[in-house]
C-alpha cells in the first residue's frame, strides 16, 4: 500500500504511543465518552451501531443452536448470592450494593448483578422437576456492574453491556458439549464475521471463572502484541446445582443433579475491533460488521445533476441489501474523505460530473486506500464482491501478523528474550502448578497463561520455569 498523507491529525501514531492512538480512535469516531458515573460509558450512535450489529448476528448463530432469549432482574439479594462460596468470593472486590429503597434502610442488601449465575440456578430450583423440563438452555442480553479500579473504553468499565448464557442438563456430556458448541460460535462469529484470528483453549484453574470446573477462552492479539481475552464459555458441572438444590426426577422417578454451563461475551469486543483493525487516521471496520458499508461522496456537488444523481445511487445500493449513506454536506471532499476514514466506513464511492459523463463511480477502499472505477452498470454487484474481498484481505492480515508474533521457548530466559524482541504470545511447557505459573508471571513481568490448547505440542520434557516434568504446552501473553 502506498504511504499516504495522514488526513487525520488529530491521531497519535500507534507506533509513538499505542494507548494514546487508541484513545484518540475512540474520541475522533465518537463511539462513547465517559459519563457524569465514574467509570461507566455513554454509547454513542457511532459505538452503539457497532454493538447492535454484534448483538444480532450472534443471537442468530445462538438461536440456530437452540439458545432462546430471557430476562431475568437486576438485583440480586445477599442470601442468594452467598449460597455459592466460590462464586461470591471471586466477585465480592467487584461488587455494588443497594442498602436503601427509597428512603428506607432495606432489611437485607441487594447487590447489582456483576452476572446472573445465582438468579438462573434460584429460578430453576423452583421450576425444574421433570427429565421433561431439561434442557434450559437460556441467553439474556443486558449489562452487568463491576466495580472495576482502573477502566479504559469498551476494554474495562464499570458497567459494560453483554450476553450472558446460561444451560442446565441432564448430564455430564451434554453440558460439555454445550460448553465446546458456544466456544465455537464465539470463535466462528469473530474470525469470520470480524476478521479477527485467535488462539483458543482452556483456562488454567487460577484463570478460570470463580465457580467454574473449566473455562474455555478464545484469545485475540492486539497490534500492541497483548493479548485480550475476547469471549470465554465456562463448565461448571453440578458446583452451582448442587448449592441451589436443582434436581430432577428422570424415567425412573430417580432424583438426580443437573450439569451447568454458562458463556458470554461483551462491549469489550469492540476494543479488539479497534486494536487489531485500526490505523493511524481512525477505525477500519470489516465490512460484515460495520454499521455502514459504503458512503457515497458526490464531488463538486454544486454543479446541476451531481447530488441528484448521487442520492439515486444510494437509494438502488439500499433497495440491493447494502447499508449506505450519503455525506451530502456542504463541507469539501477532503474532509469527507478524512470522515469517512475516522469513522472506519470500509468503502467510499466518489461521484463527480466526470463520472457521471463516463457512466462511472470510484470505489474506494478504507483498508488499503486503493481506487477502484467502477461501471454504473455494475455497481451493485461490484461492490459486494469488493465487500468479501476487503472482509478476507483483512482476516488475511490480522492472521499474518497474528502468526509472526507466535514463538516458542524452553527457558525462562529464552521467554523473557522473546516478549523483549517480539511482542506476542509464547509457546511454552509447564509443570501444571499454580505457584510456578505465579513464578513465571513475576519472572517475565506479567505474563499469565492465556490458554491451554486443545492441539499439544511437546516443546520440550520439562517446564520452561521449575524444569519439572511438563504436564501441558501453554499459550503465554502479557493482556489486557
Amino acid at each position: 500500500m502506498a504511504k499516504e498523507k495522514k488526513l487525520v491529525e488529530s491521531i497519535t501514531s500507534r507506533e509513538e504511543d499505542f494507548a494514546q492512538w487508541y484513545t484518540d480512535v475512540v474520541r475522533e469516531a465518537k463511539l462513547c465518552d465517559y459519563s457524569g458515573v465514574k467509570g461507566c460509558l455513554n454509547y454513542l450512535p457511532n459505538g452503539y451501531a457497532i454493538w447492535e450489529n454484534i448483538q444480532a448476528d450472534l443471537d442468530r448463530r445462538f438461536k440456530e443452536t437452540g439458545v432462546q432469549n430471557v430476562y431475568l432482574p437486576v438485583l440480586i439479594p445477599e442470601s442468594l448470592l452467598q449460597r455459592e462460596k466460590d462464586h461470591i468470593e471471586g466477585f465480592a472486590p467487584e461488587v455494588a450494593w443497594v442498602t436503601h429503597g427509597g428512603l428506607e434502610p432495606l432489611q437485607e442488601r441487594f447487590c447489582i448483578r456483576p452476572t446472573s449465575e445465582t438468579l438462573f440456578c434460584d429460578h430453576w430450583s423452583k421450576t425444574v422437576q421433570s427429565h421433561r423440563d431439561l434442557p434450559k438452555v437460556w441467553n439474556q442480553w443486558c449489562s452487568v456492574l463491576r466495580w472495576e479500579k482502573t477502566t479504559r473504553p469498551f476494554l474495562r468499565s464499570r458497567e459494560f453491556l453483554w450476553q450472558e448464557g446460561h444451560t442446565i442438563h441432564a448430564t455430564y456430556e451434554e453440558a460439555e458439549e454445550r460448553t465446546i458448541t458456544m466456544l465455537n460460535v464465539y470463535k466462528d462469529f469473530v474470525q469470520d464475521d470480524l476478521a479477527i484470528p485467535l488462539v483458543t483453549g482452556r483456562k488454567t484453574e487460577s484463570e478460570k471463572f470463580a465457580g467454574a470446573q473449566d473455562t474455555y477462552t478464545i484469545e485475540a492479539l492486539m497490534h500492541d502484541g497483548k493479548a485480550l481475552q475476547s469471549g470465554t464459555s465456562h463448565f461448571f458441572g453440578n458446583t452451582f446445582a448442587d448449592a441451589f438444590d436443582i434436581k430432577y426426577a428422570d424415567k425412573n422417578n430417580e432424583l438426580h443433579s443437573v450439569y451447568e454451563t454458562s458463556w458470554g461475551l461483551s462491549t469489550r469486543i469492540i476494543g479488539a475491533i479497534i486494536m487489531v483493525h485500526g490505523d493511524d487516521s481512525g477505525l477500519v471496520l470489516p465490512p460484515r460488521i460495520a454499521p455502514i458499508q459504503t458512503r457515497v461522496i458526490p464531488v463538486a456537488q454544486h454543479k446541476e445533476g451531481v447530488l441528484d444523481k448521487a442520492t439515486e445511487l444510494m437509494n438502488s445500493l439500499k433497495a440491493a441489501g447494502y447499508r449506505v449513506g450519503i455525506d451530502d454536506s456542504d463541507k469539501g471532499p477532503g474532509w469527507k474523505f478524512s470522515e469517512q476514514e475516522m469513522l472506519g466506513i470500509p468503502t467510499r464511492i466518489e461521484i463527480g460530473p466526470k463520472d457521471i459523463e463516463n457512466n462511472q463511480v470510484v470505489v474506494v477502499r478504507r483498508d488499503t486506500r486503493e481506487k477502484i472505477i467502477v461501471s454504473m452498470d455494475e455497481i451493485e454487484t461490484k461492490l459486494g464482491d469488493i465487500l468479501e474481498t476487503i472482509q478476507k484481505d483483512m482476516f488475511d492480515r490480522a492472521k499474518a501478523f497474528l502468526d509472526s508474533h507466535i514463538s516458542s521457548a524452553t527457558t525462562i530466559e529464552e521467554m523473557n528474550e522473546k516478549f523483549n524482541t517480539n511482542r506476542g504470545f509464547i509457546k511454552a511447557m509447564w509443570c501444571g502448578e499454580e505457584a510456578c505459573e505465579e513464578e513465571i508471571k513475576a519472572a517475565t513481568g506479567g505474563a499469565t497463561s492465556r490458554c491451554i490448547p486443545e492441539e499439544q505440542e511437546c516443546l520440550s520434557d520439562k517446564c520452561v520455569f521449575c524444569g519439572k516434568p511438563a504436564k501441558h504446552m501453554v499459550y503465554w501473553g502479557k493482556a489486557y
